[in-house]
């Protein structure tokens, strides 16, 4: 698979070796795809793969799947040694992992668990925190890296209630907050590590498609400016860029691709 932008030197990510969480999820498919299409060597991790995972197709020489609960300090740990063991330091980490466990769309902030917000910030934004942490230490020791956060247009503005009213849908207090924690992580560490050589930013998607509800279909495009949802592969250019040469002077940025979501 070649084609002009895929071969440009500024975009060029062929020979890196790419650490992509939640890898086996809409999103993090994409992304294991797209970075294989362009020659990295991926590191493609999730807490379990599906029965005959096989993402890059016939591009999947190169791409590893490393099942880990990326909430457990000691595993990313154990992570770090088993991808450095099979490719090296890794030049970039994508954390685009997230947790959406039982009872996640209805409960209610008046009502939310302490263990239901308990799980949910301890993988969207701790494990964020330790992954960024354990890999982010060792591309500090050789000077250079790009860690990519996922963040959420829910990070930036609080959900629509109207959006999600009579149909399964939801989107619950603690997905925004740890979100929210994201974005902020993502400066600290930019700011922190950027004259050390590691590059922390963050992308901002907002909803993609995966076959939701008639109903909420109609009511998101009739908010959107762009009058529809965006596919998981429209995420992949900002990430790209980030990760290559071209972002060389993007630091503790949060790039929102969200179709103007955030615009009104």
């Amino acid at each position: 698979m070649t084609s002009e932008y895929m071969t440009d030197e500024l975009f060029d990510v062929s020979g890196q070796t790419v650490v992509i969480t939640g890898a086996a999820g809409l999103i993090g498919s994409e992304l294991v795809r797209a970075f294989r299409a362009r020659g990295a060597n991926v590191a493609a991790v999730d807490v379990a793969f599906p029965q005959g995972w096989d993402c890059g197709g016939d591009l999947a020489g190169a791409i590893e799947p490393f099942p880990c609960d990326v909430s457990k300090s000691e595993n990313v740990r154990q992570l770090v040694g088993a991808v450095e063991k099979r490719f090296g330091v890794a030049d970039v980490l994508i954390n685009s992992h997230h947790y959406k466990p039982t009872g996640f769309l209805s409960a209610q902030a008046e009502t939310f668990p302490d263990e239901l917000w308990d799980s949910i910030i301890n993988v969207n934004l701790r494990a964020t925190f330790v992954t960024c942490r354990e890999f982010g230490s060792r591309m500090l020791q050789q000077g250079r890296g790009s860690i990519i956060n996922f963040a959420s247009t829910y990070g930036l503005v609080s959900s629509n209630p109207d959006l999600y009213e009579d149909n399964s849908l939801g989107n619950p207090v603690a997905y925004t907050a740890s979100k929210g924690g994201v974005i902020m992580l993502t400066k600290y560490l930019g700011a922190y590590w950027a004259a050390r050589g590691v590059r922390v930013n963050c992308v901002t998607p907002h909803g993609v498609a995966r076959n939701q509800e008639e109903d909420f279909l109609k009511r998101f495009n009739a908010k959107s400016p762009m009058k529809r949802i965006m596919t998981a592969d429209e995420i992949t250019g900002a990430v790209i860029f980030l990760a290559s040469r071209a972002g060389s002077y993007a630091v503790a940025s949060n790039v929102v691709i969200d179709g103007g979501w955030t615009a009104w």
